[in-house]
């Protein structure tokens, strides 16, 4: 059962901005954390934005000053604002959450979608 849906990815030229949107399937309160990853070809999947329950907000250095990750808990979604993009921004990006239930972390990922920042 997909919990996770993203949208907002397509084509852009370096400089521009784009907003990346996950609708989360599952209750926001229950949620840990609130995460966004990107996959560059022939990369490893890497952490670009992170929002801890409680409203602790990291990003990886390359995106500091330049990427907003926020939340609404009425809408159930979850936004990844990226502006002054780089080609090396190019990557499919996935929402992912994590929740706490029973002692358990539950873990989950959304499908991905396509970031392409190219003059």
């Amino acid at each position: 059962q997909v919990q996770l849906v993203e949208s907002g990815g397509g084509l852009v030229q370096p400089g521009g901005s784009l907003r990346l949107s996950c609708t989360v399937k599952i209750s926001m309160y229950s949620l840990n954390s609130m995460n966004w990853y990107r996959q560059a070809p022939g990369k490893e999947r890497e952490l670009v934005a992170s929002l801890i329950d409680g409203g602790s907000i990291n990003y990886a250095d390359s995106v500091k000053g330049r990427f907003t990750i926020s939340r609404d808990n009425e809408k159930n979604m979850v936004y990844l604002q990226m502006n002054s993009l780089k080609v090396e921004d190019t990557a499919v990006y996935y929402c992912n959450v994590d929740q706490l239930v029973s002692g358990s972390r539950l873990v989950y990922w959304g499908q991905g979608t396509l970031v392409a920042v190219s003059p």
